[in-house]
């Protein structure tokens, strides 16, 4: 039997070099900016022993999250409209919102976690929580589970 895997999410900063080039050639060859591994690994300056050796294990957080469901926290300030607005994000690139759980305000501010299908999203989870970041009254976003 073999052993199950287990995943960590790092940031692609403290990642070694040779990671960020095989999702970068991964990235050539699904646009088809490469149209063998010979040509993108040689775009990204590694051989395609290395590419092969590791294709498999390296992945983009956000296409990770694509088509599946993933839980975010909000921090909102307890002020009309703002919810409404977070959700209108959602709506606008194609999220499709399955739970919203709100808590009692304190302090002038909310904790909302919502639940959402991120498949028909037409952009990346990272963008969307940059523009609800960007949102008068949202105080801070993040991703819990998905």
């Amino acid at each position: 039997m073999g052993k199950t895997p287990s995943y960590f999410i790092v940031e692609a900063g403290a990642l070694p070099e040779i990671f960020l080039k095989v999702a970068e050639a991964k990235r050539l060859l699904e646009t088809g900016e490469a149209e063998t591994v010979h040509q993108a690994a040689q775009q990204v300056g590694i051989s395609r022993s290395a590419f092969y050796k590791y294709k498999d294990a390296v992945r983009p957080f956000n296409d990770m999250l694509h088509g599946r469901i993933v839980t975010f926290q909000f921090l909102l300030k307890d002020e009309p409209g703002v919810l409404s607005a977070v959700l209108n994000i959602f709506a606008q690139t194609g999220g499709n919102i399955l739970t919203i759980n709100q808590s009692i305000p304190a302090n002038g501010c909310a904790a909302v976690t919502v639940g959402a299908e991120t498949s028909g999203l037409s952009l990346p989870v990272e963008e969307l929580m940059e523009r609800a970041l960007r949102m008068e009254g949202v105080l801070r976003c993040e991703i819990l589970a998905g």
